[in-house]
């Protein structure tokens, strides 16, 4: 999903050892069955995300909540959902958040 990019560091360590990002491939990650639903959800919102002066602070949840309300849910599997979903998101920011050094 998001990965953050190198750092001007690393990009300056690898190029010295002769090596470039495509020498090293894309990780590959298995998604488990329970988690299919939250996992293309929160694919097809890749693109919603809400920024402000100080970069992205989170998922459109107006879009989130559309989508979800499209997917014929019972209301345990809607609540379920959407804790996965702000699950994922939380972790998406932390990541987008770190520096690279």
């Amino acid at each position: 999903m998001f990965k953050p990019g190198l750092s001007e560091k690393d990009l300056a360590e690898m190029e010295t050892a002769g090596l470039t990002e495509e020498d090293f491939p894309e990780e590959e990650v298995e998604v488990w069955p329970e988690n299919v639903a939250a996992h293309a959800l929160f694919s097809a919102l890749q693109t919603q995300w809400r920024a402000g002066a100080m970069g992205v602070i989170g998922l459109d949840y107006n879009t989130l909540f559309h989508k979800m309300d499209r997917m014929d849910l019972t209301a345990e599997e809607y609540l379920d959902l959407e804790d996965d979903l702000r699950a994922m998101e939380y972790a998406a920011l932390a990541a987008m958040h770190t520096k690279n050094d």
